[in-house]
């Protein structure tokens, strides 16, 4: 059986070997090894080379000769290389989670190696004011959208609105490595863009099928009018006729103008056309529904997964869409492996819960009282329970509920830098509080994919277990 080592620091010392010693039935054995550092999250990967010599060996009693350690853990904050230290050793060297309460998850996920860099939906994203932008600029928004995730480019065009540059901007997209779709109601519009290369056209009705004989283009194919399924169907049979590459959309109708009925009738397009590759314009829920996107586009793309669907038509127009593109992005990857491997979208990654955290208290006040006690210096240390927040230094434990309450009692009106930092954490702390999400003193608040984050940040949003690479769709060309 596997033996695991655990550096820490003096006071989550017993906290840790508690919560190891409440791992039912676990695959390994362990210690806890404290390495001379009151705070565990201050460790760095010199420190642990200076203090901890190699081989590891088990320090812990028995009978026998010492067991070499065959893994070391440290803790999730821990700065520094972890690949030089695992070669230091000899062993693998890994860290766990932010928060040692979570050990038990991390180990129970520790088998489940779920890669978030396959998808089955490519995302088309729309710059829905295109004609009163200049071609630099259209250039420039694309390459902000790939940024985030888009596969196409989505050139709008605006009714009543010339868009003299609607073939140059084609052009620059395609020269710049873009595939582009171009989206309008005008057929002339609709020609130009194919003529000047775009890869796909929104859209075509029955009564402008004409189009596609004009040009190259792949066309997302809609019905008449929303509920007008037999249209959709019959342009479907006479692309299928010709042999030509296309995508079918049902049209998503915003609430309460029919969504319901649009997702039947997405459902029967499915059941009538098994292999048809399916569009679905999510803008119609995210901009005109005044709600968090992350959880609407959660729940689109868990549809678009079960419709087996090929693209999502998306927009980031309003102020609280803004990061559509994105959510989008990271949806269609958790659902893409809760499909392929038959499992709840839940534990996979936490990118898209950017409000409220599943487990936001990781410490019972009993247990922040036991540490607290602990403490003999002046630094305050600071964290939240289901009771409020907890600040406490060696003249002792605070309880409250807000900032404002707590800050009479600090007694820093004389120590203007010391003032400013609890201000901020405090603010912090309370924010995280009211919310239920996780803080972690000297950590920004985690908002997931509601806000950008360092490339490196990306594996704080997935499982244990879990990775995410670049991007790398498993259908490269929708309606192909």
């Amino acid at each position: 059986m596997e033996h695991i080592v655990f550096l820490t620091g003096r006071l989550a010392q017993a906290s840790l070997a508690r919560v190891l010693a409440g791992i039912e039935a676990a695959p390994f054995t362990w210690e806890v090894r404290e390495i001379g550092l009151q705070v565990a999250a201050l460790m760095t990967t010199d420190l642990i080379r200076r203090r901890v010599a190699a081989p590891v060996f088990s320090e812990a009693e028995g009978a026998g000769p010492p067991r070499r350690a065959d893994r070391i853990m440290v803790p999730g904050r821990c700065r520094g290389d972890i690949a030089a230290l695992s070669a230091h050793y000899g062993i693998p060297v890994e860290r766990g989670p932010q928060e040692l309460k979570d050990l038990p998850r991390h180990f129970d996920r520790a088998e489940l190696r779920v890669e978030l860099n396959e998808y089955q939906v490519s995302i088309f994203a729309e710059i829905v004011d295109a004609p009163l932008l200049s071609v630099a600029q259209i250039v420039e928004r694309a390459q902000r959208l790939a940024a985030d995730g888009a596969n196409v480019i989505d050139l709008g065009c605006l009714p009543e609105t010339p868009f003299e540059h609607l073939a140059e901007s084609v052009q620059a997209l395609k020269a710049a490595g873009f595939r582009v779709s171009v989206d309008s109601s005008e057929p002339f519009e609709l020609l130009c863009g194919g003529k000047a290369g775009a890869d796909y056209l929104l859209s075509l009705k029955l009564d402008t099928l004409w189009i596609a004989d004009e040009v190259a283009s792949t066309p997302i194919l809609i019905p008449r009018f929303p509920a007008h399924e037999a249209s959709l169907y019959e342009a479907i049979h006479e692309m299928q006729r010709r042999g030509r590459a296309f995508l079918a959309d049902s049209i998503l109708d915003p609430i309460p103008f029919g969504l319901t009925a649009s997702i039947v009738r997405y459902h029967r397009l499915r059941e009538r056309f098994p292999d048809a590759p399916i569009m679905i314009g999510v803008g119609n829920l995210t901009e005109l529904t005044e709600a968090d996107t992350s959880g609407i586009n959660a729940v689109l793309f868990g549809i678009a997964a079960e419709l087996n669907a090929a693209a999502v038509l998306t927009t980031q127009v309003s102020h609280h869409a803004r990061r559509a593109v994105c959510e989008a992005d990271w949806a269609r990857r958790i659902m893409h492996a809760s499909v392929q491997r038959g499992t709840l979208p839940k534990g996979l990654s936490d990118a898209l819960a950017t409000v409220h955290a599943r487990h936001p208290f990781p410490d019972t006040p009993e247990e922040i009282g036991e540490i607290a006690a602990q403490v003999r210096d002046p630094n305050f240390r600071v964290q939240i329970s289901p009771l409020g927040l907890h600040v406490y230094n060696r003249d002792g434990l605070r309880l409250g509920q807000g900032a404002f309450e707590l800050w009479p009692q600090l007694n820093l009106q004389d120590d203007a830098d010391h003032a400013f930092y609890m201000g901020v954490e405090l603010a912090r702390a309370e924010i995280a509080w009211q919310l239920g999400k996780r803080y972690v003193q000297d950590q920004p608040l985690d908002w997931g994919c509601a806000a950008p984050r360092a490339a490196e940040d990306l594996a704080r949003w997935c499982a244990p277990g879990t990775t995410m690479k670049a991007p790398k769709a498993k259908t490269d060309e929708p309606g192909s």
